[in-house]
This record gives structure tokens, sequence and C-alpha cells, in this order.
């Protein structure tokens, strides 16, 4: 939605409410430094009666713990308990260079801002003594408050993670993990993380929505569109960060894939963006995307479900929204298929 429908709200909801119909489980709202993640589910929440709504991400550290939790708060009675919240550390580039607040910590941060959340959904007194926010603040005249609204159940608390450490706390804190850059054939560089993480803390990999985003598009010409795809790979390993700190980049290379993402990165930085979108491996492409017709996509559903995948975060391809609407009705078909096997 937040890509293909952002300029036209009546498609984004008219999508949603056809994923509703066909029993998607769930629709997510981004932001990178264009329009905001949360609200566009406040307008949906009004429009849909069952699809659970999450932020895929917010921005950590851009707002208040408090303040995300009185969002939470807010789209959980709004929606009659179906908020999700996905939080993620973004990238010092967006973060420093577009909100002005400090990258460093993030990862801690985040972790101490799904505590205060959940103390705040759950109508306790903030209290809190971490090492990035301390409630009240020492010193001055604030005082402990709960929540003049009435307590709520605290949303699922999902974590956007990519590097080792960002995974392991996921595995510590979070009540699922959102997935990008993730190939199922190297799932354990990011699931040995989460599990490492969650085991201790006393908790199971088995107790976290593992959920891996993955583009959809049903075609007869593979070869063209997976050459398409790899194109489009290049401004996520060039651009989606500088040359130090390109968190995503950073996660095709711990899965093998560092010398085409290296080089990808350094024709882009230096200019040469064309020739960096041609050096992308298409099977790159067809490792991230589900490409081709109906048996090649159930294929590659098998996969990440044998990888221990529990939830795909389908981005599906079309055109216009009739065609998206279409592709999302025969994934879904696909989707029974395999629920049907299992």
């Amino acid at each position: 939605m937040h890509r293909d429908g952002i300029h036209d709200w009546d498609s984004a909801v008219r999508y949603a409410q056809e994923a509703e119909r066909l029993g998607v489980y769930s629709f997510w709202s981004a932001e990178a430094w264009g329009h905001d993640g949360i609200t566009p589910l406040a307008y949906l929440a009004g429009k849909t009666e069952t699809i659970k709504l999450g932020t895929g991400i917010i921005q950590g550290g851009t707002r208040s713990p408090a303040l995300v939790g009185m969002t939470a708060m807010t789209l959980q009675s709004m929606s009659g308990g179906r908020f999700l919240l996905g939080l993620g550390t973004s990238g010092p580039q967006v973060v420093e260079g577009w909100h002005g607040v400090p990258f460093a910590g993030a990862v801690s941060r985040l972790a101490e801002t799904a505590d205060i959340v959940r103390m705040v959904c759950s109508g306790e007194r903030l209290v809190y003594n971490g090492r990035h926010y301390t409630l009240p603040l020492p010193g001055g005249e604030g005082k402990a408050i709960r929540s003049g609204a009435p307590p709520t159940e605290p949303p699922a608390v999902y974590f956007a993670s990519l590097g080792p450490n960002s995974l392991r706390m996921c595995g510590e804190v979070a009540d699922g993990w959102l997935g990008t850059s993730f190939i199922p054939e190297t799932a354990d560089v990011f699931f040995d993380d989460i599990r490492a993480g969650a085991e201790s803390a006393g908790r199971s990999l088995d107790e976290i929505d593992l959920e891996a985003a993955a583009g959809i598009e049903f075609t007869d010409d593979v070869e063209e569109a997976a050459a398409r795809h790899a194109r489009g790979i290049a401004f996520t390993l060039g651009a989606m960060g500088s040359a130090k700190t390109n968190f995503y980049n950073d996660a095709f290379c711990r899965q093998g894939w560092a010398d085409a993402a290296k080089e990808v990165q350094r024709l882009w930085i230096s200019g040469e963006r064309d020739l960096a979108r041609e050096r992308v491996p298409v099977e790159l492409a067809l490792k991230v995307n589900m490409i081709g017709n109906d048996a090649d996509v159930l294929e590659r559903l098998r996969v990440y479900r044998d990888a221990g995948v529990d939830t795909i975060r389908a981005g599906i391809a079309g055109d216009t929204v009739n065609d998206r609407i279409a592709n999302l009705e025969r994934f879904m078909h696909l989707v029974g298929e395999l629920n049907a096997e299992a």
C-alpha cells in the first residue's frame, strides 16, 4: 500500500477489503521519508473488520516510547484489538538526516521502547530506568504517570531486524520478526541469532512469528521478470545506506552474495547506476521473490515453509488495483494448497 497506492487511498481501501475477504491475515503500512506508517492504519481500521493492521515499520527513536504506546492504545481501541506494532531501527541516513536524532544505540533503544509500550498499554505507572530512557526524568518536576485511557491488550511487537545483535534482541524481546533481504535457502543466517536470543531469555523460537517479505509476480516470461526485479534490487544494495552503513547489503553478504553486493554498491555510489543495475545477479532476484506460473510460485512457497518461515508478507505485482486483487486471489489459492499439504 505504501508504494503502489500511496496517492490513491480509495484503491488502498478496496485492496485491503478484498484482502480481508480472501482471508489474508494482516495488512502492513511502512514509512521512510514520505507519508507516515500509522495514519493509514487508522483510516483502514474504520474500513475493515477482521484483518490485522500492522506498522511495517515505524522508525525507532523518532517518537518517544510513551507516544508510541499512546498510538498503540489508540489503534488497538479503534481496530478492536487488530493492531500489530512493527518497529525497526531504520538507518543513520534517515534517522540522523531526516529526523535529526542520533542513531547510536538504536538496537537497545528499540528494546526499551517495546518495554515501555507494553507498560503504557497495560495501565502501569511509568517508572523506568534504562540505558536510553529514564522515566520520570531525575531532578525535574516530572512525576510517574499511568495512561488516562483504559488499559488494553498490548499489541504484538514485531522487530525488523537484520544484523546479528538486532536479531538476537528480536529473539529476546519481540513477538514476531519482519524479515527483508531474506533468502530461504540461507534462513539460518537470521534464525540462528533469533533462536539464540530467544533461548537466552528462556523462550523458544516457536513463540516468535517469523515473517519474510517476498515479491509475487505471475508470468510466463520468468527471465524478463527476474531481470527486471534484479535491476530493482540495485537500489537496496547501493542506496539504502552509505558506503559505511547498509544493513540490507550486509545481510546479503552474510548469505553468500558478498561479491555481487559490494560491487553493486561500489558502482551505485560512484554514480554508475545503470551499470550497477545490470550487475545484480538474476539468480538473486529469483531467490528473494516468487516469479513464474502457479507451479513455480507454489514450489517457492514450499521452500519458505521448509526453511521455517511462518508467514509470507507478499508484495503482489499488478498494473492496476484490479490486477493486484486478481493476483492476490490466485496467490491465496496457492497458500491454501500449501496449508492443505501441511
